[in-house]
């Protein structure tokens, strides 16, 4: 699995909130750039970008730093927030993401899907973030009927095959995950999902790996990162398969000269 450090960015700041809560807020990085080079020095191959004023008010609103930070550091970006326009979409992509993360949108405007998938379906991720177990939307500001794992069914259908699944109640809180949620997800999820929420310590990552569920691909952390719960070097380590006991370690051979 890939460890995914989350740069948040609001009113130009690398920020976290506590359950999606924009009234409680902490600014760790004053520079979004600055706060995406601390974590690719450290050893992150792929950084998770969220326009959260984006999100709140519906179009993108940190482009410039999507873009300063994917021509300085050279790491692939999946970036979302306030993506409800195919051109937003594709200015997004222009600015250097690798991926696009939808949110409302994809589950608003199903002629917009279908554009954004008809054009770039493997470049196209949609976030399903939930409160409670139902698909929260409008940058988590409101809460829909819809349970999660309903509204993946639905998407699947149209033909998303990459999820980011947040557990809301959880973000930002270093309190731990719901593992039943998780497996409960992976038994939908038809092609690959990404998880995030609660991540507070090493065990929490260790526990997302010996669920052993294929088809989830990457944790996404931030606070706990940002707080120095454990480093890079440490998460990617704990999401690693450990080795099958009694199986020795591939060791090369030299070929005779």
């Amino acid at each position: 699995m890939i460890l995914y450090p989350a740069i948040d960015i609001s009113e130009g700041k690398a920020v976290r909130l506590v359950k999606g809560d924009f009234n409680q807020v902490t600014v760790y990085e004053d520079s979004p750039l600055e706060a995406a080079r601390a974590w690719v020095d450290a050893g992150a191959r792929f950084l998770h970008v969220v326009d959260l004023d984006g999100a709140r008010t519906g179009s993108p609103k940190s482009l410039e730093h999507l873009e300063q930070i994917t021509a300085e550091l050279h790491v692939p970006v999946q970036y979302g927030g306030g993506l409800r326009t195919l051109p937003a979409v594709r200015d997004a992509l222009r600015a250097g993401a690798e991926r696009v993360i939808l949110g409302t949108a994809a589950f608003n405007d199903i002629d917009f899907l279908d554009d954004v998938l008809g054009a770039f379906r493997e470049r196209t991720i949609v976030s399903v973030d939930t409160r409670g177990g139902n698909v929260s939307t409008s940058g988590w500001q409101e809460t829909t009927q819809m349970p999660a794992e309903a509204v993946i069914e639905r998407l699947q259908n149209r033909g998303v095959r990459s999820f980011v699944y947040t557990d809301v109640d959880r973000d930002g809180m270093l309190g731990g995950i719901n593992f039943e949620a998780v497996k409960r997800i992976a038994k939908v999820v038809r092609g690959r999902f990404i998880y995030s929420g609660g991540i507070g310590s090493l065990e929490d990552l260790r526990g997302l790996r010996d669920l052993r569920q294929v088809n989830l691909g990457g944790v996404i952390a931030g606070k706990a990162l940002y707080e120095g719960r454990f480093t890079i070097a440490e998460g990617q380590q704990a999401l690693q398969p450990e080795p099958v006991e009694g199986k020795k370690p591939f060791r090369a051979v030299p070929a005779a000269e």
